[in-house]
């Protein structure tokens, strides 16, 4: 690798870093787990709508990715998508801020109207920006350092979101309402703006090979094409699809300790924290791994650390056994966001990347949707012992499909 090369690669490296810890640290002031529910929950006392919040996210960022493909398959640089679509995830909590400085002249029904449209347009920016951002990141990452770099961004982003979420904490307590919120808001959309800027540090070399639309394959064609000729990737979206299915356990952990293990505040805390912190080891770790060792294995690792930890939760006397449960659950969430955007980088061909980037997330939203619910029906209906045992027998299909009839694309 030339000077030049290697000067470019570690600004990339380095603006790719901050961008994701101010990312983070500026949605842990405006957590969509905590804050963003809290908001919400003053204004209206339905559940459903509470619920709604973490659906409206994930639906947001997965569908619109493969909305959007063919676009960024033409594309000479990704860049300048990124910079602009990006702006439409991060001013949405401005308008939460202004909804918060002004919620007694509107009231609760107008600012939960309007709260939800912010988060409805931030989580539908963060889909559109997806599928650009990973393909430019692809682009100025090498392949070899990729799972790597995605596992160092994600644990600089963790590491700052568990500060800035024990900070809106104490904001949230010590503040009255409205202005409590106004200030988290704010102080969100301040470290989203130093995270734009950070990612405005990115040199994207121009794509030596632009197709036309004209010489372009339908998208419908080109997903057909993909699904009925590569089978690898095929098991790779039934794998995904499969462990949803498992990690649905983990968001019931600490009701249950509450619930049915009888642990205090103080312990849920002490959990959530061996999550957070499980994460920030994890991620570098992990992508390390998939990079040196194989993505493919990092996966069913992952897979397998599903199985264990539900069982762990299944089997649970005290809640001291759910300990290692997060523990298992942050090294599953690791391989399935940080190794998942690396492997999801590396099917097909240069000018096909888009399409399958689309494919691995917008594909597997139907799953994301409904295994949270099938689980929360599951605990109402036959208990939590029910809802882990089948996460964990998800763990073990998902272990098998991977080891099975994933290949590793290296």
């Amino acid at each position: 690798m030339l000077r030049d090369e290697v000067k470019t690669l570690r600004i990339n490296y380095a603006a790719g870093l901050l961008d994701g810890a101010f990312f983070g640290g500026g949605i842990g002031f405006a957590s969509f787990a905590t804050v963003l529910p809290l908001f919400v929950a003053t204004m209206t006392d339905s559940a459903m709508l509470i619920g709604l919040i973490s659906a409206l996210h994930v639906v947001g960022w997965q569908i619109p990715q493969l909305l959007v493909a063919n676009r960024v398959a033409r594309m000479e640089r990704f860049k300048p998508m990124v910079m602009w679509m990006t702006i439409h995830e991060r001013v949405p909590f401005v308008g939460l801020a202004l909804i918060a400085l002004g919620y007694e002249r509107l009231g609760p029904t107008a600012a939960v109207i309007l709260t939800f449209l912010m988060i409805a347009w931030q989580g539908f920016g963060a889909g559109f920006t997806a599928n650009p951002w990973q393909n430019m990141i692809g682009k100025v990452i090498p392949p070899d350092y990729l799972a790597t770099f995605f596992g160092l961004q994600s644990s600089a982003a963790n590491l700052l979101a568990s500060g800035a979420a024990v900070a809106a904490g104490l904001i949230l307590e010590r503040q009255p309402f409205p202005i409590n919120f106004a200030v988290c808001f704010l102080l969100c959309s301040g470290m989203l703006v130093l995270s734009y800027i950070a990612l405005a540090f990115t040199r994207e070399p121009a794509s030596q090979k632009v197709i036309t639309k004209a010489e372009q394959v339908p998208l419908g064609h080109a997903i057909r094409r993909i699904l009925r000729e590569d089978r690898t990737f095929v098991w790779f979206l039934v794998g995904r699809w499969i462990v949803q299915f498992g990690t649905m356990a983990f968001g019931f952990y600490t009701v249950y300790a509450v619930k049915r293990l009888g642990a205090s505040e103080a312990a849920v805390g002490v959990l959530t924290s061996v999550l957070m912190i499980a994460q920030v080891i994890a991620n570098p770790l992990l992508g390390w791994l998939a990079d040196r060792w194989s993505r493919k294995g990092t996966l069913e690792l992952g897979a397998l650390a599903i199985f264990f930890s539900a069982l762990l939760a299944w089997l649970a006397p005290s809640v001291e056994w759910l300990y290692p449960a997060m523990v298992l659950a942050a090294l599953a969430n690791t391989a399935f966001w940080t190794v998942v955007m690396a492997v999801a980088l590396q099917f097909g061909k240069e000018e096909d990347r888009p399409t399958y980037v689309g494919m691995a997330n917008t594909f597997v939203a139907p799953a994301t949707i409904v295994a949270p619910l099938l689980g929360g029906w599951l605990a109402d209906t036959g208990g939590y012992a029910i809802t882990f045992m089948v996460a964990a027998g998800a763990g073990l299909l998902a272990t098998l499909a991977f080891h099975f009839f994933v290949q590793d694309q290296k």
